[in-house]
Formats: structure tokens, C-alpha cells, sequence
């Protein structure tokens, strides 16, 4: 067994990748065992104005806007672009076909399609068609990157571009009454195709059809990996992608501000994944993995803290189930039992027990974790 602190790297692994992966999927972890609402709580009842305010920023934006917690979905579709390269090239040069490895992708986009939808289903306690979820989404931009990889960067990043302009255009322009208000919640082109595909509208107004415009940020993390494998040097890597990360933030809150005028304003919306929205947090997501690049890829920074997070990392669409399915509905119940019992009976306020609770849960996530790395039990589909 690895123990807590020993060195992860592995020969052909980009260590940087490994971390950005692992931080995410430490962070969506943390909310599945409510750790940010047990803080918020804390905030209010504390008057925390600062410490609310930071907390916020582990929260989705209402609407139109952008926090931190918005660059969590974009940052694991950008991952499993970079990752699909690596896995791609492997399968490739061991001589493995187009149309065997096309048919590996088929089938695991039909089991992130049939994840996804069995995740709306047991949220919604029933039997529902719904394509809201984060892998449903995933099943579809993964398609889309394999299809293009093998064509010249240029051409995969003008299809993104395009992937981005046709949805913004359908927004902007789609005349059917009652849904042409393309930034209204509910009143748009996408919650009509949600009509349309389900039946439904989403409470919080995502939208099915988000899975269009995100691709980019796949096919952005699909060109990201194949510059790392490239001979060019590290810090010429480095270079290229600081530069597309500012290229996308500058485009992104440029779009959002319209150039001072509302008729061109696109603004930034992550439930609908406008344009401005798709640039801005992929510029995001380029600048953290360069960060990460530099000091771990290139300056050989390597704390033995990254396996506390990497473990997580590891096992990412296991523990993403797991935190949908379980997180709330039995280990935080089942945690609070035992915190309630113990130490509401010595008295402890009820705003600290919600957070120790919380707290217990997420570590209980993280071993889990621990526990398959340790046994090397990678699942994957």
C-alpha cells in the first residue's frame, strides 16, 4: 500500500493535470457533504459579511455573473479534454483503429448519458427524463472532440468557435413567442428545445442544450493536451497557453460589457452557457492548469500535500456518483446522528454541530478515496 505523503509520479503523467483534477473533485466533495452551507449558515448567524462574502464564491451566481464555483463544471469538461489526448494517443500509436476506438468512446458516452439521466432519476426520487447533469452533458462534448481530434488544431478550434457563435445566434434570433428573450430565465431558445427534448424546465433554469456551446471547452482541453505533447519546450508551452487563457478572458468580459452598447451585450450566464460565459471560464481554466504547469511540470514543485487531493482525482466519476447518491441522502444523515447525539448533549450550538457534521462527512468522502488508491482500484468506464 502508498502511504499518505509518498511520492504519486508516474512515468507519461502530467503532474499538473493530476492536481487541477484532484482540486475539483476535492472542492465538489466538499459540497456534497455540505460543507459551504454549513458555512454560510455560519456566516449569517455570525454576521461574517467578508467571511459570507468569500463563502459565496462556492456558490452558483443567481444568474448573470460569475464566482468560482461557476468554473467547476467548464474545469471538468476542459480535464477530460486534456486527458482524452493522452488516452487517445496511447490507443493510437499501439496501432488500435479509428473505428475500434470510436467504438470504446460510443459506449462509454452511452454509460455517462445513462449515469447522468439515473442521477436526475434518483434526485427526483422517480423515473425521469432528464439531461441537466454534468455527465449527460459530458457524454455529449466528449463525442464531439473525438470526432474532430484528428483534424489540424485550426480547424478544431474554428469548429468550438463555431459550436459557441450558433448557439448564441439561435438565442439572439429565435422568434417563437414566449421564448425569444434570449437572457430571460425560462423565456429563452434553450428552455423551448428543453420543451421540446424533456417536457420540463429545470428549477434552477439549466438548460439540456448547454452541452452545444461547452463542447468548446472540451475541444479547448483536447488542443491544450496535444500542445503539452508536442516537442516544443515547457516554457514555450506555458507561453502559448498564458496567452490563450488571457485571449479568453479579455473576449469573455469584453462580450459581457458589449463594448458599452446593450444590443451587442452578451452577457455572461452560466445556466444557459452564453458565449461570453464559455470564453471567460475557459480563459479560467487555461490560466490554472498553466499555473499548476509551471510550478509543478517545469519548476518540479511537488508538496506532499498533492495526494491528499490527487487521491479524489483518481477515482472522479466513482466519487461523482457517489456524492450524488450518497453524500446527502446517507452519510450526512447517518453522521448526523452520532454529532447531534454527542455533542448536543454537551451543549454545542446547533450551527457548530451542522458543521462538524459536515466536515466528518467530507473527510468520510475523501477516504473513501484513500481507501481505493491505497488498494490501486482505479474504476473507470
Amino acid at each position: 500500500m502508498t502511504k499518505l505523503g509518498e511520492s504519486i509520479e508516474q512515468p507519461g503523467r502530467l503532474l499538473s493535470l493530476d492536481l487541477f483534477r484532484g482540486l475539483v473533485m476535492f472542492l465538489l466533495i466538499a459540497e456534497g457533504a455540505g460543507i459551504y452551507k454549513a458555512l454560510l449558515r455560519f456566516g449569517n448567524e455570525t454576521e461574517g459579511g467578508i467571511f459570507n462574502g468569500f463563502v459565496t464564491q462556492f456558490t452558483h451566481h443567481l444568474w448573470n455573473g460569475l464566482r468560482f464555483w461557476d468554473l467547476i463544471q467548464p474545469s471538468f469538461m476542459f480535464i477530460v479534454g486534456v486527458a482524452m489526448v493522452y488516452s487517445l494517443s496511447k490507443r493510437f500509436d499501439r496501432g488500435d483503429s479509428w473505428s475500434t476506438v470510436f467504438k470504446h468512446i460510443a459506449i462509454r458516452c452511452l454509460i455517462l448519458l445513462a449515469f447522468g439521466t439515473g442521477l436526475q432519476c434518483f434526485y427526483k426520487g422517480e423515473m425521469v427524463w432528464a439531461l441537466w447533469n454534468v455527465l449527460t452533458q459530458l457524454s455529449v462534448t466528449v463525442l464531439i472532440t473525438f470526432l474532430i481530434f484528428r483534424l489540424h488544431w485550426k480547424k478544431q478550434l474554428a469548429i468550438s468557435i463555431g459550436l459557441i457563435l450558433i448557439t448564441d445566434i439561435a438565442y439572439r434570433f429565435f422568434p417563437v413567442e414566449g421564448f425569444n428573450h434570449p437572457y430571460t430565465p425560462d423565456e429563452n431558445f434553450g428552455s423551448w428545445m428543453d420543451m421540446l427534448l424533456m417536457g420540463q424546465l429545470s428549477p434552477g433554469h439549466w438548460i439540456a442544450i448547454n452541452c452545444i456551446p461547452t463542447a468548446a471547452h472540451t475541444i479547448w482541453g483536447s488542443l491544450t493536451g496535444q500542445l503539452l505533447r508536442s516537442n516544443r519546450s515547457n516554457t514555450e508551452k506555458a507561453k502559448i497557453l498564458l496567452k490563450a487563457g488571457l485571449i479568453g478572458l479579455v473576449i469573455g468580459y469584453l462580450l459581457n460589457w458589449g463594448f458599452g452598447s446593450e444590443t451587442l451585450r452578451i452577457p455572461i450566464i452560466k445556466r444557459i452557457c452564453t458565449g461570453s460565459f464559455i470564453y471567460a471560464s475557459g480563459g479560467w481554466c487555461l490560466l490554472i492548469l498553466v499555473a499548476f504547469y509551471t510550478a509543478i511540470d517545469i519548476r518540479g514543485w511537488k508538496p506532499g500535500w498533492m495526494l491528499i487531493i490527487n487521491v479524489v482525482g483518481m477515482n472522479s466519476i466513482f466519487i461523482y456518483l457517489v456524492e450524488g447518491t450518497m453524500a446527502g441522502a446517507w452519510i450526512r444523515p447517518n453522521v448526523g446522528i452520532f454529532t447531534n447525539g454527542t455533542l448536543g448533549f454537551l451543549g454545542v450550538g446547533e450551527i457548530w454541530i451542522q458543521l462538524v457534521t459536515a466536515l466528518i462527512s467530507w473527510f468520510f468522502l475523501w477516504y473513501l478515496c484513500y481507501w481505493l488508491y491505497q488498494r490501486k482500484i482505479f474504476i473507470k468506464i
